[in-house]
C-alpha cells in the first residue's frame, strides 16, 4: 500500500509546452561497439595500490582519504554536513568526514565492488548498491549530529547494480540492474513500491524528474522510456526503430530542471534531445567525435530561473564537454580535456554558471558555462577520476579515483592551490 504522501510525490500533471524547435538532424555513423567504462577495465592498474610514482604530480586538495584498497566507483556528498559516501571495487563502503578524512562509518555486507552509493535527499539515510545485487540502506541515529550511524535493512532484486537514485524529496528509491529491470523501493520499510520491466539490455542510467512525479531510464539495448512510478507500463517508449533516435547503446542521461526535457547521449557519439510531453525526439546534437561514448550529461540553469530550455552540457570519451544552447541547439563552448570526461556536476544557485567536469586524466576542472572560461585545476590525482560529488553548497568537489584515493578540493580559486 503507498501512502498519501507517496500518491502526492506521484500526483500525474499536464506538462507545458517545451520552448524549443526542432533542430536539424546530424548525419549518424554507427560505431564498432565501443563498451563502457564501468566494465571491469577500471582494475588494470592493479588492486590496493596507494597513490605512488607520479612524484611532479600537483596536488592542491584539501584532503585525502585513503581507506580504500581498491579503485572507488562511487561518492556522494551528504546535502548539508561535511560527509561523504564512498564505494570501491572492495566491496566497501565509508561514511566519511570531508575535513579531516575520518571513517565515521565502514558500510559491510557487499560480496562484490559497491559501484553505486548515495545520501537521501534528506540526509538521514545512505543506500550502497553493489555487483552483487545487494542494495544497502544505512540510516542516522539521533538528532545530535551526523557521527552515529545504524543498519537498516537490505534489499534485493536485481541481479547486478548499476545505478541507484533517491526520490528528490522522499525515501523512494530507483535502481537500475544489468538484468534489464528497474526497481523502487519504499523507506524505511523496504517495501517493492515496482519493478519496471520492458527493457531488453542492461539498464544504464535512469533519474526521477526532478518534479518527482516520473521516471526516465535507459538502456545498452537503446531504448529509452518515460514512467508513471505507479504503473508497470511506460508512458511512452523511443527505441533504435524511432526516426531519429539511433544512438546505439545510451550511456548517459539528464532531465531539465522543470521536468520537460531528458537529454541522453550515447556510445556513437550522438545526443538526443528529448520532449517528455510530447514523447518524441525534438533535436540532435553533433560535437563529440562519432564512436567516442557520450559518458555524462548535465543541465546547467545559467538564467537562475529554471524555466527556459537553458543549457546542457555532455561529456565524452574524446576528452570533450560540449556546452549547448538548447534554445538555438546551438554549441556554445567546448571545455577540453587529455582523456575521457567521466562526469559532469552543476553547481547550485547563486553560483549556477560553474561546472565541475572529472575526468581520465587523473584532473577535475572548474569552467564558466557562461564562457568556457577554465576557472580553476583540481589535481592530485595518480588515476582516472571515476566519480566525483560535489558537496557544503557547491564550495568543494569530493573525487574518487582508479588509484583508491578520495580527494576533496575547493571548486574555486578563493582558497588557491
Amino acid at each position: 500500500m503507498k501512502t498519501d504522501m507517496e500518491e502526492a510525490d506521484f500526483i500525474s500533471d499536464e506538462e507545458g509546452d517545451v520552448f524549443i524547435d526542432s533542430g536539424d538532424v546530424f548525419a549518424e555513423v554507427t560505431d564498432d561497439g565501443d563498451h563502457l567504462m564501468d566494465e571491469d577495465d577500471e582494475a588494470e592498474d592493479g588492486v590496493g595500490n596507494p597513490p605512488s610514482g607520479d612524484s611532479d604530480v600537483k596536488d592542491n586538495s584539501l584532503q585525502h582519504f585513503t581507506t580504500h584498497s581498491g579503485s572507488v566507483f562511487a561518492i556522494s556528498c551528504h546535502p548539508t554536513e561535511p560527509l561523504a559516501v564512498s564505494g570501491g571495487e572492495d566491496d566497501l563502503g565509508y561514511i566519511w568526514d570531508i575535513t579531516d578524512g575520518e571513517v565515521i562509518v565502514k558500510l559491510t555486507g557487499h560480496t562484490d565492488s559497491v559501484c553505486s552509493a548515495s545520501f537521501s535527499s534528506d540526509g538521514q539515510m545512505v543506500a550502497t548498491g553493489g555487483m552483487d545485487g545487494k542494495v544497502r540502506i544505512w540510516r542516522r541515529v539521533g538528532t545530535v549530529n551526523f557521527r552515529n550511524w545504524e543498519f537498516l535493512t537490505e534489499l534485493q532484486g536485481p541481479d547486478e547494480v548499476i545505478w541507484l537514485r533517491w526520490h528528490p524529496r522522499g525515501t523512494i528509491l530507483l535502481a537500475g540492474s544489468n538484468d534489464s529491470t528497474v526497481w523502487l523501493w519504499q523507506l524505511p520499510s523496504g517495501n517493492t513500491m515496482q519493478v519496471f520491466a520492458g527493457h531488453s539490455g542492461p539498464v544504464q542510467c535512469g533519474e526521477f524528474t526532478p518534479d518527482g512525479k516520473r521516471i526516465v531510464t535507459a538502456s545498452e539495448d537503446g531504448t529509452l522510456m518515460y514512467w508513471d512510478p505507479r504503473s508497470p507500463t511506460p508512458v511512452f517508449k523511443l527505441s533504435p526503430q524511432d526516426a531519429r533516435f539511433d544512438l546505439e547503446n545510451i550511456t548517459s542521461l539528464a532531465i531539465n530542471a522543470s521536468s520537460t526535457l531528458a537529454v541522453v547521449g550515447g556510445t556513437s557519439g550522438s545526443v538526443r534531445v528529448v520532449s517528455l510531453s510530447k514523447g518524441e525526439v525534438v533535436g540532435a546534437l553533433g560535437g563529440h567525435a562519432e564512436g567516442e561514448s557520450v559518458e555524462a550529461v548535465q543541465f546547467v540553469d545559467l538564467a537562475g530561473t529554471g524555466s527556459s530550455p537553458g543549457v546542457v552540457v555532455t561529456g565524452g570519451t574524446d576528452g570533450k564537454a560540449c556546452v549547448w544552447d538548447l534554445a538555438t541547439m546551438r554549441l556554445r563552448a567546448t571545455l577540453e580535456h587529455q582523456d575521457a570526461v567521466t562526469s559532469l556536476l552543476a553547481h547550485p544557485a547563486p553560483k549556477s554558471h560553474l561546472i565541475v567536469s572529472a575526468s581520465a586524466d587523473n584532473s577535475l576542472r572548474t569552467w564558466d558555462a557562461r564562457t568556457g572560461a577554465l576557472v580553476k585545476e583540481h589535481t592530485g590525482h595518480h588515476g582516472p577520476i571515476l566519480s566525483a560529488s560535489l558537496g557544503l553548497q557547491g564550495s568543494v568537489v569530493v573525487s574518487g579515483g582508479d588509484d583508491s584515493a578520495c580527494l576533496v578540493f575547493t571548486t574555486e580559486v578563493d582558497e588557491s592551490g
